[in-house]
């Protein structure tokens, strides 16, 4: 069975394409806007030189930070998480739950579905408690992996990932689904054989 969500209705935008070259000083996020349906849901809302580098281009599409329905975080590391409070409407999704306001609700991402066309799946390697949005748009799918790539090409060695081994396996788990990868901190690239794994 494959995980690509059956649906393909999504739609998506990078507003701020992120960098690094090493683990610091310098690193942005590759934030992003997924939407289908009703739902906006911001992609790691991470380190970025100014906020206005998310909120200029939600602007530009006609929206505000209110406007966010949902927050995905691939993963707890600041440099991917740090603007996640811009967002005040927003229910936010981690590995192991969806928080609002004052409330906590348990559920694991593993195949969590937000539409047919949007699913979570768990995809550790980077760190313990990695996901990957899989968005399923008109022209593919579309996989918000987080760290799990930094950026295209690679590292193809993560020198901070805890197991290796899993790391490569989820990628190639991410490569079987989507399309085109979108990284923790650099452009989107296509899911080919090109990718490193």
């Amino acid at each position: 069975m494959s995980d690509a969500p059956a649906g393909r209705t999504a739609s998506y935008t990078i507003l701020t394409t992120g960098y690094t070259t090493s683990t610091g000083p310098g690193v942005a996020a590759t934030v992003s806007l997924v939407v289908d349906g009703d739902l906006r849901i911001i992609v790691d809302p991470g380190m970025v030189a100014s906020p206005s580098r998310i909120l200029d281009p939600l602007a530009v599409l006609g929206l505000s930070a209110g406007d966010i329905t949902d927050v995905v975080l691939s993963h707890h590391h600041p440099d991917n998480t740090i603007n996640v409070a811009l967002f005040p409407n927003a229910r936010v999704h981690d590995h192991k739950a969806i928080y609002r306001a004052d409330q906590w609700t348990d559920r694991t991402a593993e195949g969590y579905a937000f539409t047919p066309s949007l699913r979570l799946i768990e995809t550790p390697g980077h760190s313990p408690e990695d996901i990957t949005l899989l968005a399923g748009t008109p022209e593919g799918v579309v996989a918000f992996a987080g760290d799990l790539w930094w950026r295209p090409n690679g590292p193809a060695d993560d020198p901070v990932a805890p197991d290796r081994a899993l790391l490569r396996a989820n990628r190639e788990r991410v490569l079987a689904a989507a399309d085109v990868i979108v990284p923790g901190h650099g452009a989107a690239f296509p899911a080919d054989a090109d990718a490193p794994r």
